[in-house]
């Protein structure tokens, strides 16, 4: 029996006999993910890492059922849309897909089902563009760092809390914006 190829990956035979794929591959055998990331000058790619299991049950009284249960991590650079400088995000992807033999019963069975994700089986399946796909949709949708390593210009440094300014209160956030309204309506009393 040959083994399993991740790129003609024959799902049934896959999910019937209970096999088992892992591996590493480079990001930059994946175009489509590389061209959403920016990682700084001279930083390699990196890699991912998956794991791939086929699941098969027989319920009683129904049709088969196979599954593919799919894990991949990556790390990769993107653009912060805050500070506009490169950030490390962890992409995880945990994806169980069911498969089923029409297309008109995958559509039926997705919408029903809340779960997993249900295809039409495929007569072979490529792994590393499935593992692809799912890691461009574990892609943030605001990338952003937990804190920008540098300020950022419309932000100044300032005490956040009145006890760091002795002596000075905290102004309301809109008290600028009461003043500038009574001085545009006449107000003697705006300063």
């Amino acid at each position: 029996m040959k083994p399993h190829q991740p790129t003609r990956l024959d799902v049934s035979t896959f999910a019937r006999t209970g096999s088992v794929l892992e591996g590493t591959l480079p990001l930059s055998d994946l175009p489509r993910l590389l061209a959403s990331t920016s990682p700084p000058a001279d930083t390699p790619p990196g890699e991912a890492t998956w794991r791939a299991q086929g699941l098969w049950r027989q319920p009683l009284g129904d049709q088969p059922q196979l599954r593919l249960q799919l894990q991949a991590h990556a790390r990769v650079w993107l653009t912060c849309q805050r500070c506009l400088q490169p950030a490390a995000h962890e992409l995880a992807v945990a994806r169980t897909l069911r498969f089923v033999p029409t297309e008109e019963e995958a559509a039926r069975l997705d919408e029903a089902e809340e779960e997993e994700d249900v295809l039409a089986l495929p007569r072979a399946m490529n792994l590393h563009e499935l593992i692809e796909d799912e890691l461009i949709l574990a892609l943030p949708l605001v990338p952003r760092h937990e804190q920008c390593p540098e300020p950022l210009p419309w932000e100044p440094e300032m005490p956040t809390t009145p006890a760091e300014v002795p002596g000075e209160e905290v102004a309301h956030p809109f008290a600028a914006l009461a003043r500038l309204k009574r001085s545009k309506a006449g107000d003697p009393t705006v300063s």
